[in-house]
């Protein structure tokens, strides 16, 4: 498995990150950065080009709708998944809409992530 994945979670509770992290671990990705607030996740963007990006919808700094089109600037070819508590089908939209290429309701499972990674890299066969 190609562990040069680099992933970027960006959600300002520590206990998501964490467990988000563990999970992509599990699959096999060792490379996984994280961010609590949208200037964090800005910073890093800046010195990295994450392969996926997981980035939740509410942050105490901002709304992580609002960083797709930085994000999709800084890094074209990144894979930003909206991460939301909210599964409201408009929310998704506007997400789809301003450039996310996914979309995970919370809280996570772990074969719900191995779909979206084995969506954007099926030679990961995560499942």
């Amino acid at each position: 498995m190609d562990t040069q994945l680099s992933i970027l979670i960006v959600d300002d509770v520590s206990t998501v990150r964490g467990f988000l992290k563990q999970t992509l671990m599990h699959l096999g990705i060792e490379n996984v950065t994280e961010a609590a607030t949208a200037s964090q996740c800005i910073n890093e963007c800046k010195t990295t080009a994450f392969n996926i990006i997981f980035l939740d919808v509410e942050l105490p700094d901002g709304d992580g709708k609002d960083l797709i089109a930085q994000i999709n600037e800084l890094n074209p070819q990144t894979n930003v998944v909206m991460a939301s508590a909210h599964s409201d089908v408009e929310e998704i939209k506007e997400a789809i809409n301003l450039g996310a290429k996914g979309y995970v309701v919370k809280p996570f499972n772990p074969k719900r992530i191995a779909l979206i990674l084995n969506k954007f890299y099926p030679e990961l066969n995560c499942l």
